[in-house]
């Protein structure tokens, strides 16, 4: 879970600019929430991105990245915004 408030729009197009997939939604604390993946190093850059830099409105005040794996295959084919 990351610990943002944004528009969820910035974190998709970021997420299609570096090239990782799979998806984001705002939660009802306020929140996003979402997987990652990709190749080790655009994970990396992702993560960077949502801790540091943010969509323009986004306020960072801490980001939480759990259950990280190595997966022999990725799950999703693209990055989307779920409701």
């Amino acid at each position: 879970k990351t610990a943002l408030v944004l528009q969820i729009e910035y974190t998709e197009g970021e997420a299609k600019k570096i090239g990782v997939v799979g998806w984001v939604k705002n939660t009802s604390k306020g929140t996003v929430t979402g997987q990652v993946q990709g190749p080790e190093d655009k994970v990396n850059s992702m993560k960077s991105w949502l801790s540091k830099v943010g969509s323009p409105s986004s306020r960072i005040d801490r980001t939480n990245f759990s259950n990280e794996k190595t997966i022999s295959k990725l799950e999703y084919s693209n990055f989307s915004i779920r409701y």
